[in-house]
């Protein structure tokens, strides 16, 4: 294996209840960002106030956060911008995430003693450009996604030893070159390029002939349309020894808009498939039917391993659908730690369920376990038999002890 210090686990936070499960379920960085020019303006983001008590929490557990500025700007998104990065340095975020040489260059002058890592956005396919970056004061150079792994092997073997190689191994695939998209805007006025993007990959078309208005042609064999721009979803979970090898040494999850559920869930999959095959080769491909059935649990799309081992056909794309497969649920998030002598803790509802069902806790650290519900209580401390209301606060009997930010979920029985 090449030889590289351990490597980073980077989760994505979209706000600060994601940063913090993020950071507790076993990311080594997260990525956030901030009101404005990160690419995406529909997450809850951060103000300065949030963002600095979420790089508080982070710092606090030995995690880093890296704040995205890695829009296409143009001339009016310069007004603040120095001012800005002045003002995330001083809260103590570790790095800036930019894609545009004139961002760069403002961040330079403003912040120069802050690490830059240049996004995926860039388009960053060759050892030539990444040099490029590193003369111009880089750190780090996010690999775009259409990179196999011999491609990786190359830029890392041909750019300096103290310049990092971050790439993405989970989550959503762009179908457009390293997501540098003009489909969102075109169609719906919305720029995938300032973070607007409304998704049209995911939309369902159909052919319409000039003459014949009103009769809808699929473009493939299928009654209910096509979905000729739908990517699987990226999962490289069981190649942890490549990714290594390969010189990679930022692993990054894809999702900012995902659900706590799926920070949670992926992050902590990743962190003891990480550590187990540090630890010990051979336990980490016992355990593989394991990680792959975790990160499974979160809401996700057919899996493919991209471009890292060839380059994707249409067995990659998916024509029939755009929606998700959800075999669980989410179902509430423990609020305080249980009570050693009682066993019972505050827990807020995310999605029905009742006394009776089977349910899996998921702890931060540690294998998740099933239990019964079998006592529960409303904030009045009165019996309840289910917990319908988004939300709800209710007081749980619990088999093992449990610690705030404890996911509870269940299993979906007709899940397809």
């Amino acid at each position: 294996m090449l030889k590289q210090n351990k490597p980073e686990l980077l989760a994505p936070a979209g706000d600060l209840e994601k940063l913090k499960i993020a950071v507790l379920y076993g990311a080594d960085a997260v990525y956030i960002g901030g009101e404005a020019y990160g690419l995406r303006a529909k997450a809850k983001n951060f103000d300065l106030d949030t963002m600095a008590e979420g790089i508080r929490f982070a710092h606090d557990h030995g995690a880093k956060v890296y704040i995205t500025a890695n829009i296409f700007a143009h001339n009016e998104d310069f007004q603040g911008m120095a001012e800005y990065f002045k003002a995330v340095e001083k809260i103590g975020a570790d790095a800036l995430i930019i894609s545009d040489l004139g961002v760069f260059s403002v961040a330079k002058a403003a912040v120069p003693k802050m690490e830059i890592h240049v996004s995926t956005q860039a388009n960053n396919t060759n050892y030539m450009s990444a040099k490029m970056w590193y003369q111009l004061g880089a750190k780090r150079i996010v690999t775009a996604r259409e990179l196999s792994f011999e491609e990786v092997k190359q830029i890392r073997d041909n750019i300096p030893k103290d310049m990092d190689i971050e790439s993405f191994v989970h989550g959503a695939m762009c179908i457009s070159y390293s997501g540098r998209c003009l489909l969102s805007n075109y169609l719906s006025g919305r720029d995938a390029n300032k973070g607007a993007c409304s998704h049209p990959c995911r939309w369902k078309y159909h052919l319409v002939e000039e003459t014949r208005p009103g009769e809808y042609m699929p473009i493939e064999e299928n009654e209910r349309g096509t979905y000729i721009y739908n990517s699987k979803d990226l999962c490289m979970i069981q190649h942890i020894p490549d990714i290594l090898e390969s010189g990679i040494m930022s692993l990054k999850i894809e999702g900012r808009m995902k659900t706590p559920f799926y920070v949670g869930t992926v992050v902590k999959a990743y962190r003891q498939a990480i550590d187990d095959y540090l630890a010990d080769p051979a336990l980490y491909q016992e355990r593989l039917p394991y990680y792959l059935e975790e990160v499974s649990k979160a809401s996700h799309r057919d899996y493919t391993d991209g471009f890292y081992y060839q380059k994707p056909d249409g067995n990659q794309q998916i024509y029939n659908s755009n929606t998700y497969i959800r075999g669980f649920d989410f179902i509430g998030m423990v609020q305080e730690d249980s009570d050693p002598s009682t066993g019972i803790a505050v827990v807020e509802q995310r999605n029905k369920f009742s006394v009776g069902d089977e349910i899996e806790v998921m702890p931060a650290k540690g294998d998740a376990y099933t239990m019964m519900v079998t006592k529960m209580w409303d904030e009045k401390g009165n019996p309840v038999e289910s917990a319908p209301h988004p939300q709800q606060v209710l007081r749980i009997l619990f088999e093992k002890p449990v610690k705030k930010f404890d996911m509870l979920r269940k299993i979906v029985l007709d899940a397809k």
